[in-house]
């Protein structure tokens, strides 16, 4: 039996402030454009090379609790999600999300694959930046 090819297009995050939501991922670099599907809710969207990414409003929650919209749960709990993105300095993506006092909840740390940080962005959803080190000839790789 053929095994099928399988990858992820999709994921959407909802938060309960779109403004700073958008102001932290922009921060790590990326763009997004604004979109509205016949009544639906505007949203943002980002093409991440053929995953696309999407911010949608949602209602505000109760931190940590499973299953509440907008407030992601503690970060060992079942239903906690980690995002992860490469960036091409740990530093300079720290320095621009300060300005929104982002909370470091580990890191900065170097391990086998690199230098790492765990932030918690607007929701309180960990997410991990990894720096991808700059080549020889002073460019980054493509992300």
């Amino acid at each position: 039996m053929p095994s099928a090819k399988v990858s992820l297009g999709l994921l959407v995050v909802r938060t309960a402030d779109i403004t700073r939501a958008l102001s932290f991922y922009r921060a790590l670099g990326l763009t997004f454009v604004e979109e509205q599907h016949g009544r639906g809710p505007v949203h943002f969207s980002c093409d991440l090379g053929g995953l696309l990414f999407e911010i949608y409003p949602g209602t505000p929650g109760t931190p940590g609790t499973p299953g509440t919209p907008a407030a992601a749960p503690e970060r060992t709990q079942a239903g906690a999600t980690m995002l992860g993105f490469r960036v091409t300095s740990i530093a300079h993506t720290l320095s621009l999300l300060a300005q929104w006092a982002t909370p470091v909840l580990s890191g900065p740390t170097q391990d086998n694959w690199g230098h790492r940080v765990v932030v918690a962005d607007p929701d309180g959803r960990a997410i991990e930046l990894r720096e991808i080190p700059l080549t020889a000839r002073g460019d980054a790789p493509a992300l």
